[in-house]
């Protein structure tokens, strides 16, 4: 499945650092500028899937690089939310006259503006909106929430579910504990390092259930991977 490709536009750094954290870890591919003129730069150099645009920043509003961009044929059809602090109606209808297909308004969830990213994917670009991952025989559908292992529908707990999802994301790749901590359960997380290792038994159970060769290959003193000949 191809890396989505997202052009934030946010002169907040901190924001924007988190904000980057959190497509990095749904697997986009980010690039990050605070400065409106260097967006319109950016975007011509490499045609993004998917814009976060701040409405006030540097040098152009982000009023002013929508319509810019709306008027490019490379860029017509690129989907963009906006954002902003701006939370008054006829904001919110002009940012969306002048081609936004979104608009959040600040302070947001990270959760919920991925959320709305991955929704605007379905809508214009169906194939890099990641509803299905697949591994070896076993696939997840992440509308639908099923996972099904050679066509058997498997029972999985919500932490189960995300530790899968983030190893069909990066299959082959080791994790350490405080990476999956940091990935599954978030950077503030109180979690203790051995509760991975009790989750990942449950997933394990579930997954080789009816006798299945196991697929999670633990590594010693490095972590865990997805892996076709862990077992």
């Amino acid at each position: 499945m191809p890396k989505a490709q997202l052009l934030l536009v946010e002169d907040d750094q901190s924001l924007a650092e988190l904000i980057g954290w959190h497509f990095e870890r749904e697997g986009f591919d980010v690039r990050q500028t605070g400065d409106g003129e260097e967006a319109l730069i950016l975007a011509r150099e490499q045609t993004p899937d998917l814009v976060l645009l701040d409405w006030m920043i540097e040098n152009l509003s982000g009023i002013e690089v929508c319509r810019q961009l709306r008027k490019s044929d490379q860029t017509a059809n690129v989907p963009i939310i906006m954002l902003t602090a701006r939370g008054e109606e006829d904001d919110r209808i002009r940012g969306l006259e002048i081609g936004a297909d979104d608009y959040v308004t600040k302070p947001f969830s990270p959760r919920e503006l991925v959320a709305r990213a991955h929704a605007v994917l379905r809508r214009v670009r169906p194939a890099l909106a990641g509803e299905t991952l697949r591994f070896a025989d076993v696939e997840m559908d992440t509308v639908a929430h099923r996972v099904r292992r050679g066509g058997e529908t498997i029972a999985l707990g919500p932490t189960e579910y995300r530790l899968l999802k983030h190893f069909l994301e990066y299959p082959g790749h080791v994790f350490s504990r405080e990476r999956l901590l940091d990935a599954v359960w978030g950077h503030d997380s109180d979690i203790e390092i051995r509760t991975v290792d009790v989750h990942i038994r449950r997933l394990r159970k579930a997954l080789n259930e009816d006798g299945q060769r196991d697929i999670i290959r633990t590594v010693r003193s490095a972590g865990y991977s997805l892996d076709r000949d862990a077992g």
